[in-house]
């Protein structure tokens, strides 16, 4: 402990840096959690709720109540898929595929670039700074041997504070790393919600069609069994 505290005191001027990019990295941590969890609806409770508006207020209530929630599934991937209803289920599958391609996962990953850029740098920083640390300290041994002052002996603190450089970078990388996995995993799963959820409506409003009493709806052709794929984002 007394070691760091005389690495942050000593070599400030690297430690600083260093802890600018471990603040920076949580707090694009944190920030993204907070979105995650803005992106979220309990669908299972959300769903009958929805349906029940759909059936009383009709395909603009539904949109209406769609646009009210918070997540994103209800307020974008449903609500496009109702604005397109009366052209068909194959109008909706695309704008739903549309929406999930274009806006909702952009905005899933968002952040998730620069997290990772930061635990990459993070790390080459605290190489370069060692290195640097290290050369400064041969140099000074060289000095003192030729002045006859002394060896490596009188420079050994000065490696073992040079290496707290690598050590911070590695501390604040790795993190990092992790938070971005769990990420990437976390938007994985809620794709496959939103598709999950987007064959979901289809059906709903496939069986709604035969009692909505409309001449344009009712005399719809009858859609082929729906294909998950369909939702999945261009590469």
């Amino acid at each position: 402990m007394q070691a760091f505290l005389k690495f942050i005191t000593q070599e400030w001027y690297f430690a600083i840096p260093l802890f600018l990019m471990s603040g920076s990295g949580i707090t694009l941590v944190i920030w993204r959690i907070l979105l995650n969890v803005n992106a979220k609806t309990k669908m299972n409770e959300f769903m009958p709720a929805f349906q029940q508006k759909l059936e009383k207020e009709g395909v603009d209530g539904a949109i209406r109540y769609c646009r009210a929630q918070q997540g994103m599934i209800p307020r974008k991937l449903l609500a496009a898929g109702l604005e397109t209803s009366k052209q068909g289920l194959a109008a909706m599958r695309r704008a739903m595929a549309n929406v999930i391609e274009l806006e909702i996962l952009p905005d899933l990953n968002f952040l998730l670039p620069p997290i990772l850029a930061l635990a990459k740098i993070a790390t080459m920083v605290g190489l370069l700074l060692t290195v640097v640390s290290m050369i400064n300290t041969f140099s000074a041994i060289q000095l003192a041997v030729e002045s006859g002052a002394g060896g490596a002996s009188g420079q050994s603190g000065a490696i073992g504070l040079a290496l707290f450089a690598t050590a911070l970078g590695l501390v604040t990388a790795i993190p990092l790393v992790f938070a971005h996995v769990l990420f990437k995993s976390w938007i994985a799963n809620f794709e496959t919600e939103m598709k999950k959820r987007a064959q979901q409506l289809l059906v709903i409003i496939q069986a709604a069609k035969p009692g909505s009493g409309s001449s344009s709806t009712s005399s719809s052709p009858k859609v082929a069994p729906l294909d998950p794929s369909s939702f999945s984002p261009r590469k």
